[in-house]
C-alpha cells in the first residue's frame, strides 16, 4: 500500500492536512498504527537514529491504545476515512485481531504475516521488548538499566522468591512492566543504545516503507 509512497514521497499520495504547532496546517503523508505508547516512542527513536524526523516528514505514528482498536483507527485514516497510506507494527500473538480489524476497515484480506506485510504491517516476534532484548543482548540491556540508575531495582526484583528461578530475559521483561512509564522510557533508551544497523527488523521494515 505504501510502495508508491516510499518511491516518491512528495507526489505519490493524496496529501491530507493536519494541525501544525504554529496554528497552520502541515501535510499528513502517512500514518503508522501501533498498539501502545512505548512502540510509538521506539519508532520515533529508531527514526532519529537513522537521521529522520517522522513528524517533519508528515508521518504520524498513532498509538491505538490496544490492538482491539485497529478497526476504528484504520477506518478513520484508511480508505474509508482520510484515505492516508497506512503502515504499522503489531505483536505476533495479536495477528488475528489486527487482521480482522484491518479487513473490517476495508483494507482487504491479509492471511498470515505475509499478507499483513503486503499491507505494510510488520510483526514483532513476541513483542517490542523481546525484539529490543534480542537486538541489544542481555548484557547490553542490563548496562542500559545500570546507566539509567535502576540496577538496584533490577537486582531486587531478581532476588524475589517468585523470580529466583526465572531466566534473565524473563526478569528483564517483568522489570519493564513493573512500573508505569518504564516500557516507554526503556523503549527510547534501548533504541538509542543500538547501532543504527542493529535496529530490530520490524521497526526497520516499517521505517523503510514510510
Amino acid at each position: 500500500m505504501l510502495g508508491a509512497f516510499a518511491a516518491g514521497r512528495s507526489n505519490s499520495v493524496d496529501v491530507r492536512a493536519r494541525p501544525a504547532p504554529n496554528g497552520g496546517v502541515s501535510p499528513l503523508r502517512a500514518v503508522v498504527l501501533v498498539a501502545g505508547h512505548s512502540v510509538r516512542v521506539a519508532l520515533h527513536a529508531a527514526a532519529r537514529r537513522c537521521g529522520r524526523d517522522l513528524a517533519g516528514e508528515g508521518i504520524e505514528v498513532v498509538s491505538m491504545g490496544g490492538i482491539t482498536n485497529a478497526r476504528a483507527f484504520a477506518s478513520r485514516y484508511g480508505p474509508r476515512g482520510l484515505g492516508v497510506p497506512l503502515a504499522g507494527l503489531y505483536d505476533a500473538p495479536e495477528e488475528a485481531q489486527l487482521r480482522h480489524g484491518l479487513a473490517a476497515a476495508g483494507l482487504g484480506a491479509a492471511p498470515g504475516p505475509v499478507g499483513l506485510r503486503r499491507l505494510d504491517f510488520f510483526e514483532c516476534s513476541a513483542d517490542l521488548e523481546d525484539e529490543l532484548i534480542r537486538a541489544l543482548g542481555i548484557e547490553g540491556v542490563e548496562a542500559v538499566i545500570e546507566q539509567a540508575g535502576e540496577a538496584r531495582s533490577l537486582r531486587r526484583l531478581a532476588r524475589m522468591p517468585v523470580q529466583r528461578e526465572w531466566t534473565r530475559v524473563a526478569v528483564l521483561r517483568r522489570f519493564f512492566g513493573s512500573r508505569s512509564g518504564r516500557k516507554a522510557r526503556y523503549a527510547q533508551l534501548l533504541v538509542e543504545a543500538l547501532e543504527p544497523d542493529r535496529v530490530p527488523e520490524p521497526l526497520a521494515a516499517v521505517l523503510a516503507r514510510v
